[in-house]
């Protein structure tokens, strides 16, 4: 599988055999130019949603209409992905400041991948079994609108999984007042630094010992 970072919280996920799935697509230039990622011009068998805001949901201002569009907390299978949504909450208050969140754990060439979208409290010991064992964890680190480097952390401890990719931080093209990727990496030894906006991975290609990678963000 091969996982680009287009920027902010939205990936694409490209399967051995082509299939393409795009997580939380911003709409760019929304809130008045903040978002200033380039459009995405990716031609997505699926794109996944995990909650109705223009960083998030900008699935009308893609330039290719999306095969199918999963919003909602159930399972659906949908051009080879397996997909399975998990509903949290976008703040502390169980949605009362920022509404409802989904997170998405998608299967697909062997892998699972957990994308928390805009996660803004800690995860119960249920909430965590729930996600099964992730291979590849999509985690948002800063803060304000989210948790922030610190809750990351010790999440991303609690998952366990092989592989963290860091997203929804502050950007040389993001206007948002969040934190920067640095806190989130401050302190640990387990971090590759990617020249490059995507990584291949494979089952059969794990890190034995769990490894962040940060991505330089496509658009």
């Amino acid at each position: 599988m091969k996982i680009e970072w287009l920027g902010h919280s939205s990936f694409l996920l490209q399967t051995a055999n082509g299939r393409k799935l795009v997580t939380d697509p911003y709409d760019s230039g929304s809130y008045d130019g903040a978002v200033g990622y380039e459009e995405i011009d990716v031609a997505a068998d699926v794109v996944t949603v995990s909650h109705d805001h223009p960083d998030h949901d900008g699935v009308a201002g893609l330039i290719h209409a999306p095969g199918t569009v999963v919003r909602e907390s159930d399972s659906t299978e949908a051009a080879g992905f397996n997909i399975r949504g998990i509903e949290t909450f976008h703040d502390e208050s169980h949605g009362a400041e920022r509404g409802r969140n989904t997170i998405f754990v998608i299967e697909a060439d062997g892998l699972r991948v957990c994308h928390l979208g805009d996660l803004g409290h800690s995860l119960s010991d249920e909430e965590i079994e729930s996600l099964g064992q992730v291979d590849i964890l999509l985690i948002p680190v800063g803060g304000h609108f989210t948790i922030d480097a610190a809750q990351a952390t010790r999440i991303a401890e609690r998952i366990n999984p092989r592989i963290v990719i860091p997203m929804h931080y502050k950007t040389k093209v993001l206007g948002f007042p969040i934190a920067g990727v640095e806190g989130f990496l401050a302190g640990k030894s387990n971090v590759v630094r990617m020249d490059s906006t995507f990584t291949e991975i494979t089952a059969d290609t794990l890190p034995a010992e769990t490894e962040i990678r940060v991505l330089q963000h496509a658009r």
